[in-house]
């Protein structure tokens, strides 16, 4: 079973960037997502890159802002956000895609890590 382990969150002003990582603890040839969770919100889809790289998703509200890669000689996935806003703050969770489906849809995610904070104050 594959873990996942999120850094990188923390309190940034409006405007301003963070970079979060997601550790895998084996190879991943699969879909691996971001997803977010604001408190009393449900989790949602923030992006998505596929094996190689060469195919990237992103959530209307990211998009332009937020930009996803990985390298899998590190088994590493990231996410580099930009021009933050208040309504960015949630907890971040990095996820492994599992089943058939489009990469925005959570319920085809199999495995998830613990999440990390991401506060943006205004």
């Amino acid at each position: 079973q594959v873990q996942l382990v999120e850094s990188g969150g923390g309190l940034v002003q409006a405007g301003g960037s963070l970079r979060l990582s997601c550790a895998a603890s084996g190879r991943t040839f699969a879909h691996m997502g971001w997803f977010r969770q604001a408190p009393g919100k449900e989790r949602e889809f923030v992006t998505a890159i596929n094996w190689t790289g060469s195919s990237t998703y992103y959530a209307d509200s990211v998009k332009g802002r937020f930009t996803i890669s990985r390298d899998n000689a590190k088994n590493t996935m990231y996410l580099q956000m930009s021009s933050l806003k208040p309504e960015d703050t949630a907890v971040y969770y990095c996820a492994i895609k599992g089943a058939a489906g489009h990469p925005s849809e959570l319920s085809k995610y199999d495995y998830w890590g613990q999440g990390t904070q991401v506060t943006v104050s205004s």
